[in-house]
């Protein structure tokens, strides 16, 4: 996933964070956000950082930008690029510097202190953003840019970007009148608040929530580091000799997988399930109630019918529809796929004993079941190949140094925001520093559940100046045990594959302005790059160079690479269904016009009635946690773009597989066609010079083994 940092001028849009909450003598400590840092390529220096810091440098830095734009609209000059777009793309600099950490790191490092201190600066930064963006002034002078962008001889990136802060204006709010705009901005306050305390009930809940097993035997199935991890918390909870499990991403999955005690298969499912929906105060039923009414209200004061319409309108998509025609292209040949794959498991639990029909917390235990009789295949047996080191430095970092020609070195004496992050250098093939890139990648009690890729520093490329960015990884893998180091899961291993691709499109971006730069561009595309990039866990140079057993060395046996790769279509139906049902679920959300409060868990019944969604697939994710569409505006009606950017990345694959996987003339065409260029050119535009065609979805449906 990639969390969208947009122009720091739509500061009220971004997702929150934070760091340092060791207290410093107020006489001789000196607020690090207030001045450009001294720190080697501009990295936070996180252990100068205080809590007391956050709200004077927010406050500084919305009198600093207040006074940029006031000069901006003051001025006498006629209104061009670079007096009034550029201008104000660059403004704000120590708001931007407080934002980038202060947003990049509370859901990574979500303390209660930073929770409380998120409740107090996210009505700032919301109000600071609809200050801008109703400014008439200043909204005056970006429309006179706008509308003269002939006259003014614009080229086609300082028209992109002149473009891009018109539509933005717009879209939030500068053609209202003075009573509308107040409508909006408290509005927009509310929103901020209610998004922010979504996410702070689904984090309450997944590590509160907690299941306490007190017999051995009802451990059976599970991988030694699930359990030694479970003994772990409940020794941190005060329960020595018992085993404590939350519903946290890589315990969940590998409970639900391994355990061979279907009670607690169905305790996990459930405990995941209903969160954020029991009846208490942390449920985000009356939360989402309230959303969606602000929402749909916002969304017809700009004139459109429904959030949907608002939301989808600027992507490649351009309408609901036309992203649920997408979809159903998907849902119809994956709901067949999942009857058969059902089939398969009924038969299976039948023949041994099970006198049950299959549900939805049985899908994952007796897929792996299934998998291992028919292709005499289990994760078990790769797993101890599959070492996160490895898999990063002779994974990761081996294809983008073969591709891109860059190269990783480790800075120890970096800044980092918690212990165990990575900071390294990237270089390329002549030294030539390229950008800082920081891995986070073991779960935390205050860490979000997820995955995800952004910045602490935007990148441009302008008037002979050059600023690389600063891009983190963040994600809760299988962390390390006493007796062996992290060992993945192949779903892990896609994982950081995945975000290393948004990775990647940030790191080598050349765009000339902030605004266009790196993943600053199409909803729809943002993912093309990371699915993309998935692809190459599975190459065979790449798979036996990172996959060496952590106790032999031994490199992966080619009759194992061979079942990896048999097996990389199976159980693709339910992946599938479960993907596109929570897209669908997403888009009929935002299609709805509120009247009253409705049952959130009604609503969903509602929707897989009306899709015929099988009863053994639940959503990707329920309502009450969906925070990709629920806590900010980022994702809202438009988790389908995972899907639309996939299409994407399957079709561009198809290039890399016809010419080669790790053929540098491949590589070169989609660095300068896709992961250089940023905003700066229309994205199908930029895919086409690429691809050489139009995509469709027949790639990714013969990639998901669905055709």
């Amino acid at each position: 996933m990639k969390k969208v940092l947009l122009s720091l001028l739509a500061i009220g849009c971004l997702a929150t964070g934070a760091a340092g909450a060791n207290k410093t003598n107020v006489k001789q400590h000196q607020n690090p956000f207030l001045k450009p840092y001294t720190t080697q390529y501009g990295i936070p220096p996180f252990e100068k950082i205080t809590l007391d810091d956050y709200i004077p440098a927010i406050k500084a830095g919305i009198e600093q930008q207040n006074q940029e734009i006031a000069a901006i609209v003051a001025s006498k000059k006629t209104p061009d690029f670079e007096n009034t777009v550029l201008a104000l793309d660059n403004c704000g600099e120590i708001l931007s510097r407080v934002s980038y950490v202060f947003y990049a790191l509370s859901e990574s490092d979500a303390t209660p202190e930073m929770q409380k201190l998120a409740e107090q600066v996210s009505p700032m930064l919301t109000a600071q953003s609809d200050a801008m963006y109703m400014n008439p002034g200043l909204f005056a002078r970006v429309k006179a840019v706008h509308d003269n962008a002939d006259a003014l001889k614009l080229d086609k990136a300082q028209r992109r970007l002149t473009d891009k802060y018109y539509k933005r204006f717009v879209r939030n709010g500068a053609l209202l009148d003075a009573a509308h705009k107040d409508t909006l901005k408290a509005i927009n306050k509310r929103l901020a608040s209610l998004q922010l305390n979504f996410t702070q009930n689904v984090m309450h809940e997944i590590a509160n929530n907690l299941i306490v097993v007190d017999s051995k035997e009802r451990l059976s199935g599970l991988p030694q580091s699930t359990i030694d991890d479970a003994a772990k918390l409940a020794g941190e909870k005060g329960m020595p000799g018992k085993w404590v499990f939350t519903a946290s991403g890589a315990t969940r999955l590998s409970v639900l997988t391994n355990a061979d005690d279907r009670d607690l298969r169905k305790q996990m499912y459930e405990t995941y399930t209903h969160t954020a929906s029991r009846g208490n105060a942390y449920d985000n039923s009356a939360i989402i109630n309230e959303i969606m009414q602000l929402r749909q209200k916002k969304a017809k004061m700009l004139g459109f019918k429904t959030f949907a319409d608002y939301a989808v309108d600027p992507w490649m998509a351009k309408t609901p529809e036309a992203a649920e025609k997408l979809l159903m292209q998907l849902w119809k040949p994956a709901v067949k796929k999942v009857d058969e794959e059902v089939a398969d498991m009924q038969r299976y639990a039948d023949s041994h004993g099970g006198n049950f029909k299959i549900a939805a917390y049985d899908y994952y235990y007796y897929a792996e079941k299934v998998k291992k009789e028919k292709f005499n295949f289990s994760e078990d047996q790769v797993r101890p190949y599959f070492v996160l080191d490895s898999v990063v430095k002779n994974g990761i970092f081996y294809v983008a140094k073969k591709l891109y020609g860059l190269n990783f070195k480790v800075m120890p004496k970096a800044p980092k925001y918690n212990p165990e992050v990575t900071v390294y250098d990237v270089t390329d093939n002549n030294g030539k520093h390229v950008a800082v890139f920081m891995t986070d990648y073991f779960p935390r009690a205050t860490k979000a559940q997820g995955a995800w890729m952004s910045e602490l520093n935007a990148a441009y490329d302008f008037g002979g100046k050059s600023e690389r960015p600063i891009i983190y990884n963040v994600a809760s893998l299988t962390p390390p045990t006493k007796d062996a180091p992290s060992l993945l899961t192949l779903d892990e291993v896609e994982t950081v594959f995945h975000e290393f691709g948004h990775a990647l499109n940030g790191m080598l971006t050349r765009a000339p302005y902030k605004g266009l730069e790196g993943t600053n561009i199409d909803r729809d595309m943002v993912e093309q790059p990371s699915q993309m990039n998935e692809n190459f866990a599975l190459v065979p140079e790449v798979l036996k160079n990172y996959a060496k057993n952590y106790k032999t060395g031994e490199v992966i046996p080619q009759n194992l690479v061979d079942k990896i790769i048999e097996t990389s279509k199976f159980n693709q139906g339910f992946m599938t269904t479960e993907l596109v049902g929570a897209a669908l679920l997403d888009i009929e959300w935002h299609k709805l016009d509120f009247a009253k409060d409705i049952d959130v868990k009604a609503f969903e019944n509602w929707v897989s009635r009306r899709l015929g969604k099988p009863e053994v697939v639940e959503y990707r994710y329920r309502s009450p946690y969906f925070k990709h569409i629920f806590d900010n505006d980022q994702y809202s009606c438009g988790y389908y773009t995972y899907l639309w950017s996939e299409v994407l990345a399957a079709d561009a694959w198809n290039r890399f597989e016809t010419e080669g996987p790790l053929n540098p003339a491949v590589a070169a065409d989609y660095m300068h066609y896709i992961l250089e260029p940023g905003d700066t050119d229309d994205a199908m535009t930029l895919y086409k010079k690429f691809s050489g065609h139009e995509p469709n979805a027949d790639a990714l449906l013969r990639a998901r083994g669905l055709k």
